[in-house]
């Protein structure tokens, strides 16, 4: 069974209600009615019913049993723009601007997440990360203990030697450009709790890598992966962790055993902390096109669970981020 359709069968045991601010996207409005239809979630489209039923009409999909709300008649706008009020007016945010705000459907939708309305949100179809992100880092904020909001990516890889079947999570490869060594020690905590409770992977074992291995070479790129993995043993000493570490140390045992004899992590790794964003990126992607992995993007470090869409995404896209949203909301 491929990692995603293990995500869907977690999210059909427990459906959680996910709200889609871009609710008259054509593909959104499909994908919401294949995640109903196929019990991943109760979705909730944001916005006018008439234009969503058009657009399901056009679409030829049946939405007869998904939740509508339209944030310019709600009648909870006036108790979301209240609580946004509160939650902002040491920022200067006025109440008339917040009600203004929550007019918004992203903000209406991060509201409802906020206060219980919605378990999760996803959206990205049309609006930038930034236009995503932005609220829910003001509104919604990082869980307890967390320090920074990154990605992880799920690799599903052909050769089912590596990682753990296959699967190899990434991070962060979307988010945190330059991440200090302590941004890199939540990344690495927060990476590690995505692969055990998103994926099922009961020991995560978490590399991070440089291009050094145990003090190969002498750089201040290394000395900062190096404290930051002290610093993620502080944040997390039950995890089985090590760096740093180069690619093939951590994930072909015959290396690891030459480079880190000795390591609960070396030529086993199943997660894998990149040194910055420009590796990151590169790195999942060289894995995507040359290595033929299947991958999907989920965010992480928030208090409660908002996902983000390429805008370039397809309707299976939409329906997969949909269930990985579910299933980490429950």
């Amino acid at each position: 069974m491929s990692v995603i359709e293990r995500i869907k069968e977690k999210a059909r045991a427990n459906p959680r209600r996910i709200v889609l601010p871009e609710g008259d996207e054509p593909r959104t409005v499909e994908a919401a009615a294949r995640a109903r239809a196929e019990g991943l979630a109760l979705p909730i489209l944001l916005g006018n019913a008439a234009a969503i039923e058009a657009v399901a009409r056009h679409r030829g999909v049946d939405i007869g049993d998904i939740d509508i709300v339209d944030p310019a008649g709600s009648a909870k706008a006036g108790d979301y723009a209240q609580a946004l009020h509160e939650l902002r007016k040491a920022k200067g945010v006025t109440r008339e601007q917040a009600a203004e705000l929550v007019a918004d459907p992203m903000y209406y939708g991060i509201m409802m997440v906020k206060l219980g309305d919605a378990d999760g949100l996803v959206s990205g179809a049309v609006h930038t990360t930034g236009d995503m992100l932005r609220p829910a880092l003001q509104i919604i904020k990082t869980r307890p203990g967390m320090k920074v909001v990154s990605s992880s990516f799920l690799m599903d890889c052909p050769n089912k030697s590596l990682g753990e079947d296959g699967l190899l999570v990434y991070a962060d490869c979307v988010v945190v450009p330059c991440p200090t060594a302590e941004e890199l020690a939540h990344i690495a905590v927060a990476a590690a709790d995505t692969a055990r409770t998103l994926c099922g992977v009961r020991q995560p074992r978490v590399a991070l890598l440089s291009f050094s291995t145990k003090g190969s070479a002498k750089h201040e790129l290394v000395d900062k992966v190096r404290l930051a993995t002290e610093m993620a043993h502080a944040l997390a000493p039950e995890l089985l962790l090590d760096g740093e570490m180069q690619l093939d140390a951590a994930i072909i045992p015959e290396i690891g055993a030459s480079k880190a004899a000795g390591s609960p992590v070396a030529g086993r790794a199943n997660v894998l902390i990149f040194p910055d964003l420009q590796a990151g990126n590169i790195g999942y992607k060289l894995t995507q096109r040359i290595g033929g992995a299947e991958c999907f993007a989920v965010l992480q470090g928030l208090a409660k669970p908002c996902n983000d869409l390429s805008r370039g995404c397809s309707v299976e896209d939409i329906v997969n981020t949909i269930a990985i949203t579910a299933v980490q909301a429950g």
